[in-house]
């Protein structure tokens, strides 16, 4: 019993010192993305963030969804000037673009390892297609909720939004999810539901 406390104990803190590095890493890329190549307000023409953002959420499950919408809060959020009002709202975006695609890999049954054609399908579908428009449709149209931007600049932002992150989403993550996602299973360190 003792050592099955210890074990949680350990394994606990272990997902919590990940989320903690994530929240780190994806923060400083999202700022990163947003200092160095913003296009629009709130747009990045280079946000690589949300490749990282999607491979992280694939491997350690609702931890690396919280720290994608944190490191969005923060990073591109707080960074890019976004109202505070709005920040908390705008920044579901990055969550809906790693969300959706981590509830389809676990809905379909799919390798995030991306080891055969259908999980190649499942990853096009919800974790590069789906998930950016959703994202990119979310964040222009709060932009203009929120007063940021205008009405009719939503469809440009969105165009802007949706093709950045579909090119760094499908130059970036498959390699992520071919190649690291081994050595991340091989650590012991991913999560193969939701939490654990």
């Amino acid at each position: 019993m003792k050592i099955q406390t210890e074990e949680k104990t350990r394994s606990l803190s272990t997902r919590v010192a990940i989320f903690l590095v994530l929240v780190i890493i994806n923060t400083l890329l999202a700022a990163f993305g947003v200092i160095t190549y913003e296009v629009a307000f709130g747009v990045s023409g280079f946000y690589i963030a949300v490749a990282f953002m999607i491979a992280f959420t694939l491997w350690f499950g609702g931890w690396g969804a919280i720290a994608a919408y944190l490191g969005c809060v923060i990073g591109a959020g707080l960074v890019g000037g976004v109202p505070p009002g709005l920040n908390p709202f705008w920044s579901l975006a990055d969550l809906w673009e790693v969300l959706i695609p981590l509830a389809a890999f676990r809905a379909f049954h799919a390798d995030i390892g991306l080891t055969t054609g259908r999980d190649l399908l499942v990853f096009l579908g919800f974790g590069w297609l789906v998930n950016n428009a959703v994202g990119a449709l979310w964040g222009a149209s709060f932009l203009a909720i929120g007063g940021v931007a205008p009405w009719d600049e939503v469809p440009g932002i969105f165009a802007r939004w949706f093709i950045v992150n579909l090119v760094v989403t499908i130059l970036i993550t498959p390699l992520l999810l071919r190649y690291v996602t081994p050595w991340i299973r091989k650590t012991g360190i991913s999560v193969n539901h939701y939490w654990r």
